[in-house]
């Protein structure tokens, strides 16, 4: 009878024969698929499709390990329990020969090398020996049988040794694993997609270019009253109840007035102040504020003003030109460049709210049963992904508690959705051509000074490449799906799709 730790380490061991079996069962397409977008990173970089080659590796000397016909039981829908055994005798051999080779080669205290008695090898290497040639057994016996019965294992089994076994020349052990589920895609000439259409206009680069001159602006100081716009720096001490509060006290804090980024009371107070004015006023802070020690309170501040400055932005001339990279200094080849990089961001926008709306009728026409492991790991690399965020961000993870199942229907609809979106790459064969790939990755190249320099990155980035071609396989799929669904064009501002309405 297995231990428990034999047992773990036997589950651990087939969990690499799973994913390599899932590969093989998807082999038959010429698709390698990556992703970017959720449903591709959940579901095709698990299936990701390997060489047939590398299944060799696992189906060696099969011979001597199977000991009867595999009994494949239907659990549920997608669960599925097949009872297998394994020669003891087999095994045993497999034994003797890893601790010959140990004799061989280790190096063992009091002992030249090479001279090791077979006895203390055994006694110090003969669990780790037997539980490694155990371990290929299970996983040979469990690879050929999947093969044999065309199995799309979902996940990784669960080994459990047989506490009735009869035989003891036989290692028995059952297998409790997870199948793909088989889907059937739904109609989908019902579902009505809404499709944003924006034009770029002057008015449009307009805006832009003052965006980008307020990100220049200068400062000078200005001999008159602070009014909006103006920079105001000042030296203040804050109050509640006569005492100091905490972070009360500053000196050359800047602040610009009616950019909101201060309390609107501490603004308001600071209009019409001159450079070397003094000031006393009341601040009342929100029942929400950040700090709770001061939330609701009334703050008393007094303020000592050292300069109004007033802003000055550039000339959109040759300068300005040259500062956004136009080298020669051309303002219309300036605004040109403005506008192609702001009809990309529109196409870019425009795809992505179109994406959701293909991938929410996806869901909707198509019913898909979950195996119920793949939603277990998207949930825990869900979990792992936040906590990564949070330490990126100085967050102390450790003390913060975060269960899987907070994650669960998140990971629910991902893995759904990435159920399906295989099965639609699959069955309307809408695999990424190389052309696609190189056109996207010229795309991208077009808002970078040396294009070239950066199609070669990619070119010599495989795992970039494979980001762009999974961007490839998601786009196929919404141009198949546009293609089945209603789709209206609705005339959309500028503005709005941007967010600034």
């Amino acid at each position: 009878m297995l231990t428990a730790d034999a047992e773990l380490y036997y589950t651990k061991r087939l969990a690499k024969v799973a994913e390599l079996v899932d590969a093989l069962d998807l082999g038959s397409s010429a698709v390698r698929c990556g992703g970017s977008s959720p449903p591709f990173r959940t579901i095709f970089l698990m299936n990701k499709v390997r060489p047939r080659g590398a299944f060799s590796l696992f189906i060696q000397h099969i011979q001597g390990y199977v000991m009867q016909q595999a009994n494949i039981e239907q659990i549920s829908t997608l669960e599925r329990r097949v009872n297998l055994s394994v020669a003891m005798q087999a095994i045993e051999s497999e034994v003797l020969g890893r601790l010959k080779h140990l004799a061989r080669t280790t190096r063992i205290d009091g002992f030249r090398p090479g001279k090791v008695p077979m006895s203390v090898v055994a006694k110090q290497y003969g669990g780790e020996a037997r539980q490694e040639a155990l371990g290929n057994a299970i996983e040979r016996v469990f690879s050929q049988t999947v093969q044999e019965n065309k199995l799309k294992v979902a996940g990784f089994p669960r080994i459990e040794p047989k506490t009735d076994g009869t035989d003891p020349m036989t290692f028995e052990f059952y297998a409790l694993f997870e199948v793909y589920p088989e889907i059937t895609l739904g109609d989908m000439s019902t579902a009505e997609i809404t499709r944003p259409v924006v034009e770029v206009s002057e008015a449009a680069v307009d805006k832009t270019i003052d965006v980008l001159r307020k990100q220049r602006v200068q400062y000078e100081s200005a001999d008159r009253a602070a009014q909006s716009n103006d920079l105001v720096t000042l030296d203040y001490v804050g109050t509640v109840d006569g005492v100091v509060f905490a972070g009360g006290e500053a000196k050359g804090f800047r602040v610009v007035l009616g950019e909101g980024r201060t309390l609107p009371d501490f603004e308001t107070a600071l209009v019409d102040v001159k450079a070397g004015d003094s000031k006393t006023f009341d601040v009342t802070f929100p029942a929400d504020y950040q700090a709770p020690e001061l939330a609701g309170k009334t703050a008393q501040f007094s303020v000592e003003i050292t300069d109004v400055a007033e802003p000055k932005l550039p000339e959109v001339d040759a300068e300005f030109a040259k500062s956004l990279g136009v080298t020669d200094g051309d303002v219309a080849k300036m605004r040109a460049e403005i506008q192609a990089n702001l009809a990309r961001e529109v196409k870019n926008r425009v795809q992505a709210q179109i994406k959701d709306q293909v991938m929410q009728a996806v869901l909707t026409a198509t019913t898909v049963e979950t195996p119920k492991a793949l939603v277990k790991n998207e949930a825990e690399r869900l979990m792992e992904q936040a906590r990564n965020d949070m330490q990126a961000r100085g967050m102390n993870v450790a003390d913060i508690p975060m269960p899987t199942d907070i994650f669960e229907e998140r990971a629910q609809r991902r893995v759904a959705l990435g159920l399906i979106l295989a099965e639609v790459v699959q069955s309307k064969e809408l695999a990424a051509k190389p052309e696609q790939v190189t056109a996207m990755i010229e795309e991208f190249a077009e808002s970078y000074e040396d294009p070239a320099n950066v199609i070669a990155w990619y070119h010599g980035n495989p795992e970039k490449m494979q980001e762009i071609e999974s961007l490839v396989l998601e786009n196929n799929v919404v141009e198949w799906v546009l293609a089945q669904v209603k789709v209206t064009d609705k005339v959309t501002a500028f503005d709005e799709l941007m967010g600034k309405a």
